[in-house]
């Protein structure tokens, strides 16, 4: 019995086709047959938010959904957000406001903070927390990452 099958789908703004494992989730895919590390692997039941990335720009908990379901999506990872002269905004900002303690919810955050800005360039702090809600950080008390996108969002903002 054949145990792969045909994908293909974009991944970061590139087009890819392959054959992939049957059995493979998103992140099992992202991971192992890409070599995209960035987005990590933390519970593998949808609690955590660590493995989240943006399919057709929604966030998306990588480790829930069939990779064979993402055929013709369009998926982007942390990796995919820096542009190769820079920093995406939100990444500046986290860095800046000290957001990032051991790294393992960060790219999570971040994809989050890069979706909310992408759908609501002026949101509350309220909308902040929801929008990061979904993910677990063990470090940081959320402070800094909510502040770090609040930052982020203030240098979108035209000048008062």
């Amino acid at each position: 019995m054949d145990t792969k099958q045909l994908l293909s789908l974009s991944v970061n703004g590139s087009p890819w086709q392959g054959y992939v494992e049957r059995s493979w989730t998103l992140l099992d895919f992202l991971r192992e047959q890409l070599g995209l590390t960035g987005t990590k692997r933390g519970c593998d039941m949808g609690d955590c938010g660590c493995c989240t990335v943006l399919v057709d720009d929604r966030p998306t908990l990588s480790c829930l959904m069939p990779a064979l379901e993402m055929q013709g999506r369009a998926i982007r990872t942390i990796e995919g957000v820096a542009t190769c002269n820079s920093l995406h905004p939100v990444q500046e900002a986290m860095v800046e406001a000290g957001a990032i303690q051991c790294g393992f919810c960060t790219p999570a955050m971040v994809m989050q903070g890069v979706h909310l800005l992408e759908t609501n360039a002026r949101p509350s702090r309220n909308e902040i927390k929801t929008a990061i809600s979904g993910t677990i950080c063990r470090c940081t008390g959320y402070t800094k990452i909510e502040k770090a996108i609040a930052l982020a969002a203030d240098r979108g903002k035209e000048p008062r």
